[in-house]
């Protein structure tokens, strides 16, 4: 059964056991009970931003971007479901080592890419049109070079990272058969069992199905409705 964001919401804030690190979820150290988590996060899906009840609700959402595109529908489902006004978008592209010209740049949407870097290019002008879409959200692109999983989980902690959104595509039913889950696959499992953030996977339905499928540590592809 497809659910609402509301539904979802309530899905996500009867869960217990989960702490943030980010010291975005309040004013005081790291980490929050629980009733800060889900006043963060009905602030988060349910629109409004700056204080509620003395909590900062300034946070940063990242997303895993690169030219596939499920990430690109991840990053707009995080554009337009997670961010509030004031809030920080940051688009992360990871360049393997092999290709990569430079160990990492960074960029806001107003800097300037190198052309000779296709990387840099796709990131800014994913940032360029995030910040076209929704520019009440600041929003920074960053090209890292060096392995997936290690960079994400230093980029987390480092930027103090609230939520992490990850693109998810399909799986071919013949391959998972022969060759079991895809690396991209796991990659995206590891992420939302391992780090401390709210990490959500999202994969944008066929047109005849509508939504999206969420899976976070507690859900597996649930069916949110746009």
């Amino acid at each position: 059964m497809p659910m609402n964001s509301s539904s979802f919401l309530r899905q996500l804030s009867g869960k217990e056991g989960w702490k943030s690190t980010s010291k975005r979820w309040g004013t005081g150290g790291g980490g929050g009970n629980w009733k800060q988590m889900e006043a963060g996060l009905k602030n988060m899906c349910g629109g409004g931003g700056g204080y509620n009840g003395g909590l900062v609700m300034r946070k940063r959402v990242m997303v895993v971007v690169d030219q596939s595109s499920h990430t690109k529908h991840a990053m707009m489902w995080a554009l337009t479901h997670v961010t509030n006004k004031g809030d920080i978008l940051t688009l992360l592209h990871i360049v393997p080592h092999s290709s990569a010209s430079s160990s990492s740049h960074c960029s806001n949407y107003k800097g300037s890419s190198d052309s000779s870097s296709s990387a840099a290019h796709l990131a800014s002008s994913l940032g360029s049109l995030c910040k076209a879409c929704k520019p009440e959200v600041e929003v920074e692109a960053l090209v890292i070079q060096g392995p997936k999983m290690a960079t994400v989980m230093s980029q987390v902690k480092k930027l103090e990272v609230s939520v992490l959104v990850l693109g998810q595509k399909k799986p071919s039913s013949l391959l998972s058969c022969l060759c079991g889950r895809s690396s991209e696959e796991e990659f995206v499992e590891q992420c939302i069992n391992t780090l401390d953030c709210l990490t959500i996977g999202v994969r944008k339905q066929s047109k005849g199905m509508g939504g999206y499928l969420i899976s976070t540590r507690w859900q597996k592809n649930f069916w949110l409705l746009a």
